[in-house]
């Protein structure tokens, strides 16, 4: 996923309007800086070192597991603040993230509270998003680590927290939810809040009094036990780069928080990075645009300080992790440390059939291009050039490079997708696969099928007990190989009848656990190309279950269903009734077909084995075999492997 997009809903893709119309210019801005000529200097330094004193400035990251309630305590903090919020999730400006619920993309934004400016950043709380949350810690100071009372905290609690602390933040604990039945809570001095309800109180109530039914408490708390930032207003100017995008007008879009020094538009900047032989220079150029954004809308200021968290444009080559400083300046900042990623997979031309018909960036040329620009906004992304136009991409999970995927597809891309694929290390000979710790939450009539399901997968039960104030639930703690959990989540769902629970997160790599057991079976596979029929596919439900309907169409190689049996079996669900002068027994029979099975491309990702391939159009998610013709499949399946 590109980087957080601050401009995108505010620049329509039919408009030609000026950027200007789009941006609001604060009046002198309560921080502001007059850019004004060498002889006014002077007489505007008090104004300017009280107004930008780094001691007003708090910056504070919303860090907490998935669904936990992040964004919409953030939407009761920038309301609390007096921003105009024009809907629900208002943090959530990807449509990706509203259609899904969820937050893909860390965003900063800022809000005046009392005598103070809070720069906050909202974080996603999913494991396969983690690198968003670990590029973005170091820009603070503080946390706002929140806890969901009912759930307590889970696996990406720990995470997030681990990564907050080893940046040596502070972290303040909000436990989030409290309006919900509840048996007991926590005794420590803690934030008790209902972001859903707008209010957050310093002790345990479940209905506040009338005139503290707001955030102000927390608020109160951020500039009580966060720091503010350590800056040098008089050293040069130089900022590490946290976040980027392009924009139409700007061109690219720097985002990071200011580490010492002053910058003012039209200044001379330049962009450093650090390699092995020492610092390299990258771009020099200067100032065209300084922005902060303020609630919902991005304002143009004229000025930052020391601290403070902003983001310009005017250089086109520096991206995430690089140095931007005074050209006299010549050493880079520390640069960010991500953990490694944990899959991969190819992404290639669509050579279907079918190819063509939806899409119009069809080439490995434009693939190459889209995925280099998302592996510079996403350093959790890698990108390595394969054979014969395919590139491997490596990532953190498949949710992750799924939403990759997703985005592409909204862009009219045409492609085949591998199978994703684990990266194993080695160390002293030996082979080392990477483990995930797995947290889940079932019906007690549900335990004995997820443990069944896991032990093929071979996973390890680590903890497992009752859920304190959820009579029949159980929770299970368990270690499994990442390789294990590709495509679980559709069988897990499908197993506990969509009411379990179940969140993974990195652990560590340890040694390989082995092959693992039968968890797919066999595919119905199309012998015929034409569009489907309903008289074909009446025949063919009782081999299995279909992924297809009638009037769709298919070709020699595409999977249309799986089959009942563990080996796969080629049909022909093109076949349609003779038709001719003689009377047959069934000629007046209704066909009558369930309902098949429509594959998403989650589960498609999950579903696939290393034979096959998925061919991604606009239009349509189908499954294939990765040779199509089947004389083909038969020669190399008889190949020995490795």
């Amino acid at each position: 996923m590109a980087g957080p997009l601050l401009l995108r809903s505010l620049l329509s893709a039919s408009s030609r309007k000026s950027l200007s119309s789009h941006l609001v210019r604060l009046p002198r801005l309560s921080r502001g800086f007059l850019a004004g000529p060498a002889s006014a200097a002077a007489a505007a330094t008090t104004e300017l070192n009280s107004c930008l004193e780094p001691s007003r400035l708090r910056n504070v990251a919303v860090i907490a597991h998935v669904d936990h309630g992040k964004t919409t305590l953030m939407d009761r903090l920038l309301r609390q603040c007096g921003a105009d919020i024009p809907h629900e999730r208002a943090m959530d400006s990807i449509s990706l993230e509203r259609e899904r619920g969820i937050t893909i993309a860390s965003k900063v934004t800022s809000i005046s509270w009392k005598e103070n400016e809070l720069n906050m950043v909202d974080t996603p709380g999913h494991a396969d998003f983690g690198g968003e949350v670990e590029r973005v810690v170091g820009m603070v100071e503080g946390a706002v680590l929140v806890v969901d009372a009912g759930e307590g905290p889970l696996a990406q609690t720990k995470f997030v927290l681990a990564k907050a602390l080893n940046y040596g933040l502070r972290p303040i604990l909000l436990l989030n939810k409290v309006d919900r039945p509840a048996e007991e809570q926590l005794d420590f001095p803690v934030l008790y809040a209902s972001a859903k309800e707008g209010w957050a109180y310093s002790t345990f109530t479940k209905d506040p009094p009338a005139g503290a039914k707001n955030m102000s408490q927390l608020l109160d708390a951020i500039v009580r036990h966060v720091p503010p930032p350590k800056g040098n207003l008089d050293g040069p100017f130089q900022m590490l780069v946290s976040m980027m995008e392009k924009d139409f007008y700007l061109g690219r879009i720097l985002t990071g928080r200011v580490s010492s020094g002053l910058v003012r538009v039209g200044d001379r900047i330049h962009g450093l990075r650090s390699k092995e032989f020492g610092i390299e220079k990258i771009e020099e150029g200067k100032v065209v645009k300084l922005m902060k954004k303020k609630g919902t809308n991005m304002v143009l200021i004229d000025c930052a300080g020391a601290g403070d968290i902003i983001s310009m444009a005017g250089l086109a080559s520096p991206s995430i992790g690089h140095t931007v400083s005074n050209t006299e300046v010549l050493t880079a900042l520390p640069t960010i440390v991500l953990d490694p990623p944990t899959i991969s997979m190819t992404f290639g031309v669509n050579d279907s059939p079918l190819a063509g018909r939806d899409g119009i960036h069809l080439t490995g040329g434009k693939i190459g291009d889209r995925l280099m620009a998302e592996a510079e906004t996403n350093l959790a992304i890698n990108v390595l050039p394969g054979l014969s136009d395919s590139f491997e991409v490596q990532g953190r999970g498949e949710l992750q490079l799924g939403i990759l995927i997703e985005n592409m597809r909204r862009e009219r891309f045409e492609l085949s997708i591998s199978p994703p694929k684990v990266m194993y290390k080695t160390e002293n000979g030996q082979k080392l696969e990477p483990i995930e710790e797995v947290t889940i939450e079932v019906n007690d009539e549900h335990v004995g099928l997820v443990m069944e399901a896991l032990s093929h997968r071979r996973a390890e039960v680590a903890d497992m007990g009752p859920v304190a104030g959820n009579v029949g639930r159980t929770r299970l703690s368990l270690t499994c190989p990442s390789r294990g959990l590709v495509g679980y989540r559709s069988v897990f769902s499908s197993d506990t009848r969509g009411t379990g629970f179940m969140h993974r997160a990195f652990l560590t790599y340890e040694k390989y656990r082995g092959s693992l057991g039968n968890v797919r079976k066999g595919v119905l596979v199309s012998m015929g190309y034409g569009t489907i029929t309903a008289y074909a596919l009446m025949s063919l439900e009782a081999r299995g279950s279909l992924f297809v309907t009638p009037g769709m169409e298919t070709y020699d190689g595409m999977i249309v269903g799986e089959h009942s049996r563990d080996t796969d079996l080629d049909v022909n669900p093109v076949r349609s009734k003779e038709l001719n002068n003689i009377r047959a027994a069934g000629k007046d029979e209704n066909v009558k077909l369930s309902p098949p099975r429509l594959v998403t491309l989650e589960e498609a990702i999950g579903y696939v084995a290393s034979d096959e391939l998925i061919e991604v159009t606009p239009k349509a998610i189908r499954l294939r075999k990765r040779y199509l013709e089947v004389n083909k499949r038969k020669a190399m399946s008889k190949r020995p492997k490795g």
